[in-house]
């Protein structure tokens, strides 16, 4: 191969990774343009199965793998159209205890752990 053949070789492989990485943010934002946009459960479900077309016909593995597990908890994520609450309070609260047990490189006085819990994050009466 020639010097003058390397940098074509390698616009032709930046170029196919351009177009693919340019499918997969389209697959990301419609995804979360499904959650931001739709306020009907019903229309929300027709968008998610439009997006599960657009996935399988992308053909990458990682969408597959997403879509799969979407496809499972249908219901449950489409529940989120009921009054629009998520449970990201309770994960905030959770990685919080999760930090407070590491800082402490785990917990001997299960009473005593809950009691620093309560005292910490609880709000006052």
């Amino acid at each position: 191969m020639s010097c003058a053949m390397v940098p074509v070789l390698i616009l032709f492989c930046l170029k196919k990774f351009y177009r693919t990485a340019i499918k997969a943010y389209g697959l990301c934002h419609s995804l979360r343009m499904i959650f931001s946009k739709n306020t009907i459960k019903d229309s929300a479900r027709l968008s998610m199965a439009r997006w599960y077309n657009k996935v399988e016909e992308a053909g990458f593995h990682s969408f597959n793998v997403i879509a799969a597990t979407f496809y499972e908890h249908y219901d449950e994520i489409l529940n989120f159209y009921n009054n629009r609450a998520s449970n990201a309070l309770a994960e905030s609260f959770n990685a919080k205890i999760k930090l407070f047990r590491a800082n402490l490189r785990g917990v001997v006085d299960k009473k005593f752990f809950l009691f620093r819990i309560a005292n910490l994050y609880a709000y006052p009466h």
